[in-house]
């Protein structure tokens, strides 16, 4: 575990030693951070063992890092079902245990005929709802364990493709950044949904041209509208209230009379909560105050029910 600079008391003004502290966290993720070392090292800044993340990272990986503090961490599901967007660096002719610059070489190739408008157009292949195998190594649970806990062990087990889509995809030789010298070195940029990998990503482009591929320099840069030139560093971040941070979902305010009913968790007509002609949901509740209440989802026709209610605090 990493610990380095000055731990705040005080978080936009609210000084931690005088209640719990909620809302969501943009951090900055540093190179060679677990997204586990970031929500421990985040329980000493905000001086609460209540933290979470949504969308883990790889350790080499940086970029936008969500974390849900207190009552926050009811919301993390809805910040990881955002669209995602990353750049990172293809490196033809080699492929690794691991799909990235982390892993041993276990495989490489003569690539250098490869050009970029046959690299072009072998990634556009990837671009839409596409059958995407999980890599060993990552968080994905097989039989109750985590994929990587297994490639530790030297187990290898047969993991079922999922459907995951990217939205877009570009992809480039980097020649400005590295010289024609290196014409394996592809600048890549992707939009893509909750649960697709990158890194499987790149190896499939590499398997695709007849040789083989891995991803290196990943960096996270949106989730949602939630941008890497919003994030700081995990003991520099400040919080957004809970009702900021819902600003990816229609919201709507409701009286004192339906809060109450909402702060209970009681199922709704669509007309009471006032969600006719608002999308399909999640739909972010609040109070006359601003105050986040819940989070409501289409339940049966012509009625809505709580997904999440977040406790409220007395004033």
């Amino acid at each position: 575990m990493k610990y380095y600079g000055a731990w705040p008391t005080r978080i936009k003004g609210v000084s931690l030693i005088d209640g719990p502290v909620d809302g969501i966290a943009v951090v900055d993720k540093a190179p060679g951070w677990t997204s586990h070392d970031v929500v421990a090292k985040a329980r000493g800044v905000f001086a609460t063992s209540k933290v979470g993340h949504a969308g883990t990272l790889d350790p080499d990986a940086t970029g936008v890092l969500l974390l849900g503090v207190g009552r926050a961490t009811r919301l993390l599901r809805f910040f990881t079902a955002l669209r995602k967007r990353y750049t990172g660096e293809v490196v033809l002719g080699s492929e690794t245990t691991t799909l990235d610059a982390s892993g041993e070489v276990i495989a490489t190739y003569d690539m250098s005929t490869v050009t970029p408008a046959q690299v072009v157009a072998v990634a556009s292949q990837f671009v839409g709802t596409i059958m995407q195998v999980p890599p060993m190594v990552s968080a994905v649970k097989v039989g109750g364990r985590r994929l990587h806990e297994l490639a530790r062990e030297g187990v290898v087990v047969q993991r079922r493709s999922r459907l995951v889509t990217v939205y877009a995809l570009g992809i480039a030789r980097d020649d400005a950044g590295f010289g024609a010298s290196v014409p394996e070195v592809y600048r890549l940029r992707v939009t893509c949904s909750s649960g697709t990998f990158v890194r499987s990503l790149a190896a499939d482009i590499g398997s695709a041209l007849k040789g083989g591929a891995h991803l290196r320099s990943l960096r996270r840069e949106a989730i949602g509208s939630f941008i890497v030139e919003q994030a700081k560093p995990v003991e520099a971040v400040e919080l957004l209230s809970m009702s900021e941070a819902m600003r990816d979902y229609p919201s709507l305010s409701v009286s004192d009379a339906v809060a109450r009913k909402v702060s209970s968790g009681q199922v709704l007509a669509n007309e009471e909560l006032g969600v006719v002609g608002r999308g399909e949901g999640p739909w972010a509740v609040q109070s006359s105050q601003g105050d986040l209440l819940a989070m409501y989802e289409m339940y049966k026709v012509g009625w809505v029910k709580p997904a999440v209610v977040i406790p409220q605090q007395r004033r």
